[in-house]
C-alpha cells in the first residue's frame, strides 16, 4: 500500500525544504539528489532539466559538491554552485538558504522590487554575480536585524509585500474590480 499521508510533505514544500530538508542537511552535512532537486523545483521548476544536465556534465556527484561546503567560505559556496550548469546565482541562492538559512537568503524579483520600495539600496544585480549576491545578503542580514526579523522571514515579508502591493500585485488587482463594478 503506498504511504500517501508521506506525500503531503511536498504539498507544503517550503515547510519541507526548511524543516527536514534543512536538518538532514545540519545531521549529515551534505544533500541527497532528491533534497537538492527539490530545491531546484522549488525555486525554479523550468530549470530543473538544465541543473540536471548540468550534474550529469561534472565529474563530482551532488553529495560530493555539497559536502565540499563545510570547507568553503561562504563566496567559495556560491562559485562552486554557480559554476554548475543551469544553476545560476538565484538557484544557488535558494539551495544556500536550505542549508544556511542564518547566512543565505533568495535573491528573486519580488524581493528587489519591495527593498526598492522600503528605499533600501542594492547595487548590481544579486542576481547576475556571486558577489552581487553576497552584498545582497549583507543587506538583507542587516535590514532583518532593523526589522527584528529572521532572515528567513524577512525574505519571505519582501516577497508578500511585491506579491500585495508590486505591479500587477493582489491589491492592484482589487482595486481594478472594485473601480469596474
Amino acid at each position: 500500500m503506498i504511504d500517501l499521508k508521506a506525500s503531503l510533505k511536498y504539498y507544503f514544500l517550503e515547510n519541507y525544504l526548511f524543516g527536514e530538508i534543512h536538518q538532514n542537511f545540519q545531521d549529515k552535512g551534505y544533500l541527497t539528489p532528491e533534497e537538492l532537486f527539490a530545491i531546484v523545483i522549488w525555486k525554479s521548476n523550468r530549470a530543473k532539466t538544465k541543473v540536471l544536465n548540468g550534474f550529469l556534465e561534472l565529474t563530482r556527484n551532488i553529495e560530493q559538491i555539497t559536502k565540499s561546503f563545510s570547507i568553503q567560505s561562504d563566496r567559495e559556496k556560491v562559485l562552486t554552485l554557480n559554476s554548475i550548469g543551469g544553476i545560476g546565482v538565484p538557484i544557488a541562492s535558494a539551495i544556500l538558504a536550505v542549508c544556511y538559512p542564518d547566512r543565505f537568503t533568495v535573491v528573486d524579483y519580488r524581493a528587489k522590487e519591495s527593498l526598492k520600495k522600503l528605499s533600501i539600496t542594492v547595487h548590481g544585480n544579486p542576481a547576475e554575480t556571486p558577489d552581487a549576491y553576497l552584498e545582497y545578503v549583507s543587506t538583507c542580514v542587516e535590514q532583518a536585524r532593523v526589522y527584528d526579523l529572521s532572515l528567513r522571514d524577512f525574505d519571505r515579508a519582501l516577497w508578500g509585500l511585491d506579491f500585495y502591493e508590486g505591479a500587477g500585485g493582489l491589491a492592484e488587482l482589487v482595486e481594478l474590480y472594485q473601480k469596474n463594478l
